[in-house]
């Protein structure tokens, strides 16, 4: 008797064993079957404005909503805390801007590992930087704004110190044998109004927020950040074919995971975000001043380690403190 129930509850343990995990495998065959939550790192009205975008995009595809979650705070540590620290499960996805890369390039101790605790899911996009000056700066170009430099003293303004366009003024520093020093604004807003007002002789500036005072001639614009040339504003060269050759920089967008994500959570979110891009909603996103470039998540990883590698020698170089 006691032998024959042994039998029956392997027997019928074993089917219940197998039902729970078939349900986990349907559960995963059927990914998403509840709302996906993605962090944005900062506060709203700026990276998350392109994640509003895309995630909607998405959202109709997979059947499931996209929660947009604003943590801003600690230059974007806390809300890449938060999704280091999450379930891998695929309901939980970071949208990493440049400003993830520069953090783990200072190397400071961060209550993460960033090349170890996130899985890439893909590259998004990037958006260039434009270098404009003063109208009553003496150049009309970036030859000029270069020789001008080695003679004179020169400063340039970003959006705040540490960040990536603090970065990319140093970037040019080391690539142009310039010395020109930077000026921190505590944001865009701010920096953008001082280089109107003429406070400071160049500045490093999203190129959306900065083109209209471009146009109407209140700033003069040299060149674009990025290696091609933006279909923004087409008639902009770049640092690189300016005699930078290889200068690269702007800020770009991304997905990523927390570390252990099912593989078919990771390809189907980049499967569905390359989709899309595809949509109408590239229009929209490149009216922003984004030119999209969606990578696998092998790629992005790639992508993402470089950038590291590339501005921790920058921040070493030009002993940049945050």
């Amino acid at each position: 008797m006691l032998f024959d129930s042994i039998k029956r509850f392997h027997r019928f343990g074993a089917v219940a064993l197998l039902g729970v995990g078939a349900s986990s495998a349907l559960a995963q065959v059927n990914y998403p079957i509840r709302p996906l939550r993605v962090v944005i790192q900062f506060a709203p009205g700026g990276s998350d404005v392109v994640a509003r975008i895309l995630t909607q995009k998405m959202a109709e595809s997979l059947g499931q909503p996209f929660v947009i979650d604003n943590r801003p705070g600690g230059a974007g540590i806390v809300g890449a805390s938060i999704v280091a620290k999450a379930a891998p499960d695929g309901y939980t996805v970071l949208f990493p801007t440049a400003s993830f890369a520069v953090t783990a390039a200072f190397g400071k101790k961060l209550p993460y590992d960033s090349m170890r605790d996130f899985d890439p899911i893909g590259f998004i996009g990037s958006q260039p930087f434009l270098l404009s000056v003063h109208p009553t700066v003496p150049v009309n170009s970036l030859k000029e704004l270069i020789a001008l430099a080695k003679v004179k003293p020169i400063n340039y303004a970003s959006a705040g110190a540490g960040g990536i366009g603090h970065l990319t003024g140093e970037l040019f520093n080391h690539m142009a044998g310039t010395r020109m020093t930077h000026v921190g604004y505590k944001g865009t807003g701010p920096m953008v109004t001082a280089m109107l007002a003429g406070e400071v002789h160049m500045g490093i500036s999203n190129l959306s927020g900065t083109w209209m005072h471009v146009r109407a001639g209140k700033l003069r614009a040299l060149a674009v950040t990025t290696l091609k040339r933006t279909p923004f504003a087409p008639e902009m060269p770049t640092v690189a074919e300016l005699g930078l050759a290889g200068f690269e920089s702007g800020t770009w967008y991304g997905l990523n995971g927390p570390r252990g994500m099912p593989a078919v959570a990771i390809n189907t979110l980049n499967r569905e975000m390359q989709a899309a891009l595809k949509t109408d909603i590239k229009d929209k996103i490149n009216a922003l001043g984004v030119d999209l470039a969606p990578t696998s998540p092998q790629a992005f990883g790639e992508y993402f380690r470089g950038e590291v590698a590339k501005w921790a020698k920058i921040i070493k170089a030009a002993d940049i403190r945050e």
